[in-house]
């Protein structure tokens, strides 16, 4: 029974089973009906027919490295997806770029917008500088390092801030990976340790820090100093880092060579083709094996480019892509429609930045303040990369540091701003200038600046201008960022020249004389402190004592004196420029409001009350088209109170001095040349670059001017006085060199001015 039971129970058992394995049998013959292309399907096929990973290197050659740009076209659109990346100079800024998530065709556009004039050149806007910095940097042709009375050699070397700043943006993505392998391609790049020879590997720490010291090209720009290293171009070592490729897990490497093949004698005509040459005469004989071992070998034929054809860029791009064309068929090869990729756009991560912290060392001669007034925002700020790039651009303007970097730490979800400063070490300089114009005459300016002379954050500068009008202007300046800075400054400006008549106050006295010739002098001391508004304004205030001495060899009375009187006054003004050049602007807006008040006079005169004298000045420009640009200006001033000192009035005339007191240019009129308590003047200019450096313009001018106009409607009539200038300007080391041909139709004659360098 119990046998029988079993019997039964096994056969129930074996049946079952066959059922089962019927049923599977038949579900999974249907699944292979409707779903041929299983996962189950896909698995065995990925497992018979492994992908290999493709390794790419890049090396260096300057500018001949946009031919890598065309090579990445041709393998996107072959459908390589690249592994690995190595690269060297050029080729690690471009595989940099790559690995971080950028596809061919948006680094196409990056690099197509950038300026590699102002790159190499490691261009400051002046926007960058403060009012002290504009006006220093727009007084001298020559700038020496001067140290134990001996005269130096300025420093040659590009910090290449304008290239650390861009490639900061651009990597904004990967901004706190530290770990190279880590980027959405593995990357690593070579730089060359300066001081040992040794070649190091880069494949760790701060990406674009990276990028920078392996494109560090001798002579050109300043070695980039990593983990106690000083690193300069991976190219001096390593051009070709394709065993180090090879090491990250590369099973096939392409490998794109732009380095130049050794130059014969007759092209060796300047540095930077001899410094190239030296670097390539180790890296051309190692090449021969690296090409031996790479599986695609792609050599674009760019012989008639060299390291710096930044303007040929398209041009090269398009060699790139004919060399990876012509061997297309390999490329193809390691492609099948299975694994057939294509790279999508990198989608950039957002422009702000939350800076939670900014953190430097100490530095000597410079406080946190500075620092942080320099950078223009603080620890808590929600700032962006423009904002940054604008911060370090102030920094680097100062001319105080050897050495400028930054990296963005993560804090939560914010970020920590590390800051690296090493600031210069000399601290003394030498300045020269040359000018001319029509009022001052030729002048020589000889400068002397020192930094840290009593206080941390101070320069004292000193020019001393020698010539037809011996002058001088001594300046001391402590600047404290967002705190109160002050400052005091010394000048003495004098010359001898036929001006109107009001300079002298004697219109009364004769009726029929236009002009007088005087021998003007002005010694003014000033104390101020000023400090920034709204981060973008300067506003400042101080006392003034001044003593004015004019006299006339015309005049009939014994001394010939005029004046010869002290003043002392307080003053008040808010200022704003964002000109992008002081002398030839393609944009920007420039205001300025000035509130004097004199309190006290000596009074040589005996005629002195106290009065105030207010003034604004407004400019705009902007580009018209390509290289021509207009500008819009206009100026205005009036007399408060008394009217008893008429040195002070408003005198208009000329073109090319440096204006002092209420001095202004007026075409159509010579030299100081017409006055009054009050004016209000329009003034249009148009200027067209030519080419590079010249320019032609057309100016005109317009003004309502004399005693108290404000205090009827005469400021809104027609204009009094007109005037119209033709001029041709060329920029030169010295400054710009200018004739400007003007008339007026008021006036019987023209005026044909000169004016040769920088105005001071």
């Amino acid at each position: 029974m119990r046998l029988n039971q079993h019997s039964n129970v096994t056969t129930r058992s074996k049946g079952f089973f066959l059922n089962s394995i019927c049923i599977a049998s038949y579900v999974f013959f249907m699944l292979l009906i409707l779903f041929p292309e299983t996962s189950f399907s896909q698995e065995i096929k990925k497992d018979s027919v492994k992908r290999p990973k493709i390794g790419l290197v890049l090396s260096g050659g300057g500018a001949k490295g946009f031919a890598h740009i065309g090579v990445l076209k041709v393998l996107e659109e072959a459908g390589i997806k690249i592994d690995y990346i190595g690269g060297t100079s050029m080729g690690s800024v471009i595989g940099g770029l790559y690995a971080s998530g950028y596809n061919a065709s948006q680094i196409d556009s990056i690099f197509k917008k950038t300026n590699f004039d102002d790159l190499i050149n490691d261009y400051i806007p002046r926007s960058s500088k403060n009012f002290y910095g504009k006006k220093n940097d727009e007084l001298y042709a020559i700038v020496l390092p001067f140290s134990n009375f001996r005269v130096g050699i300025p420093e040659a070397l590009s910090k290449g801030m304008y290239n650390y700043n861009l490639l900061s943006s651009l990597t904004r993505n990967v901004r706190h990976v530290r770990d190279f392998n880590k980027l959405p391609t593995p990357f690593l790049c070579i730089g060359t340790n300066i001081e040992t020879g040794e070649e190091v590997l880069l494949n760790k720490g701060n990406l674009v820090q990276a990028m920078m010291a392996s494109a560090a090209f001798p002579s050109l720009f300043t070695p980039v100093e990593i983990d106690g290293n000083l690193l300069v171009d991976g190219g001096v070592v390593n051009n070709y880092p394709i065993k180090e490729v090879r090491n990250l897990g590369a099973d096939i490497i392409i490998g794109v060579d732009v380095q130049d093949d050794l130059m014969k004698r007759k092209n060796l005509k300047n540095a930077t083709r001899i410094l190239v040459q030296i670097t390539n005469l180790q890296s051309i004989d190692k090449m021969k094996n690296k090409i031996k071992d790479t599986d695609v070998y792609i050599k674009p034929d760019i012989r008639d480019y060299g390291v710096i054809s930044f303007d040929k860029g398209e041009e090269i791009i398009r060699k790139g892509e004919e060399a990876a064309f012509a061997v297309y068929e390999k490329i193809k090869s390691l492609v099948n429609e299975d694994n057939f990729y294509k790279k999508p756009k990198l989608k950039v991560a957002t422009d702000t930045l939350k800076i939670e912290k900014i953190n430097s060392d100490p530095l000597d001669n410079y406080t946190r303040e500075y620092i942080r007034g320099k950078l223009r925002f603080k620890p808590g700020s929600t700032i962006t990369y423009d904002d940054l790039k604008t911060g370090i651009n102030n920094l680097n303007a100062t001319q105080n540091f050897s050495t400028i970097s930054y990296c963005l730490q993560p804090n939560g979800e914010k970020d920590d701003l590390d800051l690296v400063l090493k600031e210069n070490p000399t601290q003394t300089f030498l300045k020269l200038g040359l000018h001319y114009d029509g009022l001052y005459k030729s002048a020589v300016l000889l400068n002397l600046t020192h930094k840290k002379t009593f206080l941390k954050n101070d320069v004292t500068s000193l020019d001393i201008i020698l010539g037809d009008n011996f002058r001088y202007d001594l300046n001391y300046y402590v600047e404290n960022g967002f705190n109160i800075s002050f400052g005091f400054r010394s000048r003495l400006s004098q010359f001898n020249r036929n001006v109107t008549t009001s300079l002298s106050g004697l219109i009364a006295e004769n009726q029929n004389l236009n002009l007088i010739n005087v021998d003007f002098m002005d010694l003014s001391n000033q104390a101020y402190f000023q400090t920034i508004f709204v981060q973008k304004f300067l506003m400042g205030g101080g006392l003034e004592y001044k003593y004015l001495k004019i006299n006339s060899p015309t005049l009939s009375n014994a001394e010939n004196i005029i004046d010869k009187s002290n003043y002392f006054s307080a003053f008040a003004y808010l200022k704003y420029d964002s000109l992008d050049d002081k002398y030839y602007p393609s944009s920007g807006l420039y205001f300025s409001t000035d509130l004097q008040t004199y309190l006290a006079s000596s009074d040589y005169t005996n005629k002195f009350k106290p009065f105030s004298i207010a003034k604004a000045e407004l400019a705009v420009v902007r580009p018209l088209f390509r290289k021509a640009t207009i500008k819009v200006g206009a100026d205005a001033g009036f007399n408060i109170g008394s009217d008893s000192v008429p040195f002070f009035d408003f005198i208009l005339g000329g073109y090319g001095y440096n204006k002092i007191n209420n001095f202004n240019y007026f075409y159509g009129y010579d030299f100081l040349s017409i006055a009054g308590n009050s004016f209000i003047k329009a003034d249009i200019a148009l200027d067209y670059e030519i080419f590079k450096k010249n320019h032609i313009s057309l100016s005109a001018n317009f003004a309502n001017l004399g005693d108290d106009i404000f205090s009827s409607v005469d400021w809104v009539s027609m204009p009094k006085y007109t005037g119209y200038a033709v001029g041709y300007g060329l920029e030169t080391i010295i400054g710009p060199i200018e004739i400007k041909q003007s008339w007026s139709p008021e006036m019987s004659k023209s005026f044909t001015w000169f004016s040769i360098g920088f105005q001071f």
